[in-house]
């Protein structure tokens, strides 16, 4: 019998992962196809892959229906066995992946089926749809790899595609030196990755995460005196990705690119890729705090709290920011930094728990996805109905004339802002719990980056869709076509229920990290009164105080009277507290001079002295040598005599 339920179960597992690598594979095939056969085929090549990106988000739906709780993981293609280590290709089925291929796919699909009306007159339509399609296999490549290497491989491939979409309008020089920015930026984070692999590998003896978690659970000493340097370098990657402090200058700029990209990259993929990894490494942040000798200053440090300390950095300094951006994008793109500083300080925070758990963060990257995407997109319906119109100041009087537009927007900065009943609130409830339990100072923190999250997302709306029209733009704004609103709409749906206790999301991500763990008998719409009611009172009031605060100085304002009453603070984060200034001044003189040195080096030691000094002096050598050859017998008897004469000196010296 046992081995017969034995049987069924693996039949059963080869068939979930049969659908995942159908899920895998779709956009590729599609993107693939689209870029040899389709280019001038507008209409074909939109719908063509739409189709496959829908596809991918059904089979996910199946595959998650499917699922038995029990971890699905298969290596069926050895990639490049080295050394003794043996690199696969497979696929990972668990809790995590499986709410991520959700994410990924339904948030995929509706920026499409979005841009079919926001881009419809580009020139670069076809090529649009084929990146974004290129783009989504390799997020899900990220969700599904079981190992560190196939991770990692996905993980470049993101940082080239997101290149490919933020520089999409690439005749701009700004959209250009955007791109180039986040793809050097991301380089750096990498690089951390990358080396922090090679110590796990070299201290385990293996790059899969399950082999990995196993021998380290088992072995929490393994690593030694790198445990925690291994959990940093590995962060390093997030904060490329996720755009954590001091990588975070990247981001607002990825702006650049046309706005349902924005909305793609900045709430279901390639920011989301951070806080994921993370989740999906967990197991090295609750290792024992372990540093070098060298690194001495921090012994006693764990990995976890560097990881909640940057979060927290980032999430303060981005909505600090955001408070004085006039960009309608550019506030939602600082809103993004922000919410995944609180992510990350999750993260760090859930493994200093009596009983680790990241579940706040995988809950609250779910939800963000939604209402980050529909504001987003709803951003997008507004700037197209004022023709390209971004400036807040240059709005106004919107909500009459775009009403769906208003009201989905309404929900999602709701959402955004922890109203209770949206399903931000929940999520952001967890966060605050998981921070209240491990110290107050990052609680407090994290209750301050709240209230200055409603502070400016309502200063957004009062500014942008209150009031009068402040442009003929805005005066003359029509709502958007139903390709546009639709969306919309569905997100605004999640926006709201996403949430909910009722559909146990929180639950489900909090077995993953606590297998034992039983779901409790909440209220579905105010749990977190109920679970933790001093930090559900405090969010709610940070909301109550960034709503008050906002209605009071922006009711019905003209122009911004914040710099007049807080000067050179508000100068600052208008000029985002002059990071690329800085940056400008420091770091790219000193990457210049060490380049400059690098390519010294090169010229004249490496290529000049060593690879062609060598065989120069050889073959001058040679040709000193070939002059003695003459053919001429008294040039010959010349040299033997000085050669004997010199013979002769040498042995009577001596």
């Amino acid at each position: 019998m046992d081995a017969h339920v034995l049987e069924h179960a693996a039949e059963s597992g080869s068939r979930l992962q049969d659908l995942a690598w159908m899920v895998l594979f779709a956009p590729l095939i599609t993107a693939a196809g689209t870029h040899m056969f389709l280019r001038r085929e507008r209409s074909l090549a939109a719908g063509f892959n739409i189709a496959a990106v829908a596809l991918s988000f059904v089979l996910s739906v199946v595959l998650f229906a499917a699922f038995a709780g029990e971890t699905v993981a298969g290596s069926p293609f050895s990639w490049m066995p080295v050394a003794g280590m043996d690199i696969s290709f497979g696929l990972r089925l668990d809790n995590l992946s499986l709410l991520m291929l959700l994410v990924v796919t339904g948030v995929a699909l509706l920026v499409m089926l979005f841009s079919t009306g926001y881009m419809h007159e580009d020139p670069g339509y076809s090529r649009y749809f084929c990146t974004l399609s290129l783009f989504v296999f390799s997020m899900l490549g990220v969700v599904l790899a079981d190992n560190f290497v196939m991770m990692f491989v996905f993980w470049e491939l993101v940082g080239v595609t997101s290149y490919l979409l933020i520089g999409f309008w690439y005749d701009r020089a700004a959209a250009a030196d955007a791109a180039k920015k986040a793809f050097l930026t991301n380089r750096l984070g990498d690089f951390g990755f990358l080396m922090g692999i090679l110590l796990i590998w070299s201290a385990t003896g293996t790059v899969h995460f399950g082999t990995a978690e196993a021998f380290l659970t088992a072995h929490p000493l393994a690593l030694g005196s790198m445990a925690s340097l291994a959990g940093v370098l590995v962060f390093m990657g997030a904060m490329g990705k996720s755009a954590q402090f001091p990588l975070h200058v990247w981001l607002p700029d990825a702006m650049e690119g046309p706005t349902p990209v924005s909305a793609l990259i900045h709430a279901a993929t390639m920011v989301a890729a951070g806080v994921y990894m993370l989740c999906r490494v967990f197991f090295l942040y609750t290792l024992p705090a372990n540093w070098p000798d060298w690194l001495g200053f921090l012994q006693g440090i764990p990995a976890s709290s560097i990881v909640a300390w940057i979060g927290g950095i980032t999430a303060l300094l981005a909505a600090l920011i955001a408070v004085q951006q006039n960009d309608i994008k550019r506030i939602l793109a600082y809103s993004t930094l922000s919410q995944l500083g609180l992510m990350v300080l999750a993260v760090g925070m859930g493994a200093r728990l009596s009983a680790p758990n990241a579940g706040a963060a995988m809950f609250h990257l779910f939800t963000h996805a939604s209402f980050k995407a529909l504001l987003f997109l709803g951003a997008g319906s507004v700037i197209h109905a004022c023709h390209h119109e971004q400036d807040i100041w240059k709005m106004g009087g919107l909500w009459q004339r775009m009403p769906v537009t208003f009201v989905t927007f309404l929900v999602g900065s709701l959402a955004l802002m922890g109203v209770p009943l949206f399903s931000g609130f929940y999520s952001k409830d967890d966060i605050l719990a998981t921070s209240l339990e491990t110290g107050p100072i990052l609680f407090s923190l994290a209750v301050g980056v709240s209230a200055l999250t409603t502070f400016y997302m309502s200063r957004l709306l009062l500014v942008a869709f209150l009031g009068r029209p402040r442009s003929s733009g805005a005066g003359q704004a029509l709502e958007s076509p139903s390709s546009m609103t639709w969306p919309l709409v569905i997100l605004a749906l999640s926006s709201v229920f996403a949430g909910w206790q009722i559909f146990g999301v929180s639950q489900f991500l909090t077995r993953h990290f606590l297998p034992e763990y039983r779901t409790h008998e909440f209220d579905p719409l105010f749990g977190p009164f109920n679970h933790n009611p001093t930090a559900a009172m405090f969010g709610f009031g940070a909301v109550l105080f960034g709503m008050s605060l906002a209605a009071r100085i922006y009711y019905g304002a003209e122009r911004d009277p914040l710099p007049g009453l807080m000067g050179r603070l508000a100068r600052a984060m208008r000029h985002r507290f002059y990071f690329d200034e800085i940056y400008e001044a420091t770091v790219v003189p000193l990457h210049d001079a060490a380049a400059a040195i690098a390519g010294w080096i090169d010229r004249w030691i490496i290529s000049g002295l060593l690879v062609r000094g060598i065989p120069g002096a050889v073959e001058i050598a040679g040709r000193a040598l070939r002059l003695l050859q003459t053919g001429n017998l008294q040039t010959y008897g010349l040299w033997f005599a000085a050669g004997a004469v010199l013979l002769a000196v040498f042995t009577l010296k001596r």
